[in-house]
C-alpha cells in the first residue's frame, strides 16, 4: 500500500460574490514510502493546494486523502511543512533554538532536545552555527535550519512547496545536491512543489505533470530513473527526460498564457 494516497480530490473555494472556483478536480495520486515525489506545473494550476491538502492545512470539498491508511483530517505530526520563505524561522531564537523548539513542544527533556537538534544541525551541514539567529544568517543557511527543524520532529515525510525559488542560483543548486544528500541519510518520502523543470528532474524519483487550472488534476507522471552522475544538466540521459516533461507541459504554458489574457 502507497504511503500518501489521493483518491478523487477536489477543491472548491466559495467567493462572496457567490461564484465558486474550483482548483483541483478529481485528483487522484499515490506516492510510496521513501519515494521523492515533484509535482510540476504552471503558476495557478492547484499544486501548492494539493500540498496543503495533504498537510492538512485545507480539507478537501471532495474525495479521499491518507497516510498510511489513515485518512488526513488536519495538521499532525507525521507530516512536516518546509515553505518557500524563511518567515516561519523565529528571529528571537538561535538556530540551535529553533530546531528545538518542536522538541520542547512535544515535552522532551532538554538532554534529548539538545542532542536531536545538534544531530540534525549537523546532517544539514550547519553543526557550527547553532548558536547564530536567523538575521546572521544567508537565504541557504535559513533553509537547511527549516529542513533540520523538520526533521527533528521526524515526520514519516516532508512536504516543501519550492523552497528553493528565493534563493540564488548557486545557492539553489547547491541546496539541491544537499537535499539529495539528506533524503538519502533519512529515506524521507517527499512531495516537493516546483515550477522548474531541470530542479525535479535533479531530485524526483518521479514528476507528477499537472493540467493548467482552474479545475486542475494530473496530465501524466514521468519517472526519472537517472544515476547521481546523469542528473547533470549536460547529459544526454538528463536531456532525454527533460525533452519528455516539456513536452507535456508546454501545452499547459500556453493554455495559462491563453487564460491569463
Amino acid at each position: 500500500m502507497a504511503l500518501v494516497q489521493l483518491a478523487g480530490v477536489s477543491k472548491v473555494y466559495r467567493s462572496l460574490q457567490g461564484s465558486d472556483y474550483v482548483a483541483v478536480q478529481d485528483f487522484s495520486l499515490d506516492i510510496q514510502a521513501g519515494e521523492f515525489f515533484c509535482l510540476l506545473g504552471t503558476s495557478g494550476c492547484g499544486k501548492t493546494t494539493v500540498l496543503n491538502m495533504v498537510a492538512g492545512f485545507e480539507p478537501a470539498s471532495t474525495g479521499d486523502i491518507r497516510i498510511d491508511g489513515r485518512p488526513i483530517e488536519g495538521p499532525a505530526a507525521d507530516r512536516g511543512v518546509v515553505f518557500q520563505g524563511d518567515d516561519s524561522l523565529y528571529g528571537w531564537l538561535s538556530a540551535m533554538g529553533n530546531v528545538e523548539f518542536g522538541l520542547r513542544m512535544r515535552g522532551l527533556g532538554r538532554r534529548e532536545r539538545a542532542e536531536k537538534a545538534r544531530h540534525y544541525l549537523d546532517l544539514v551541514g550547519m553543526g557550527s552555527q547553532g548558536h547564530k539567529h536567523p538575521a546572521e544568517l544567508s537565504g541557504g543557511m535559513k533553509q537547511r535550519i527549516q529542513i533540520a527543524r523538520v526533521l527533528a520532529n521526524e515526520p514519516q515525510m516532508l512536504l516543501m512547496d519550492e523552497p528553493f525559488a528565493a534563493l540564488d542560483a548557486h545557492t539553489r543548486a547547491d541546496m539541491q545536491h544537499e537535499l539529495q544528500r539528506i533524503c538519502r541519510a533519512t529515506g524521507k518520502t517527499v512531495l516537493f512543489i516546483t515550477h522548474d523543470i531541470d530542479e525535479a528532474i535533479i531530485l524526483a524519483d518521479r514528476i507528477g505533470v499537472m493540467h493548467a487550472g482552474p479545475a486542475s488534476k494530473l496530465k501524466g507522471i514521468v519517472p526519472v530513473t537517472l544515476a547521481e552522475a546523469e542528473r547533470e544538466r549536460t547529459h544526454d540521459r538528463f536531456m532525454a527526460v527533460y525533452r519528455q516533461v516539456h513536452e507535456m507541459i508546454r501545452d499547459e504554458v500556453a493554455i495559462a498564457l491563453q487564460r491569463a489574457h
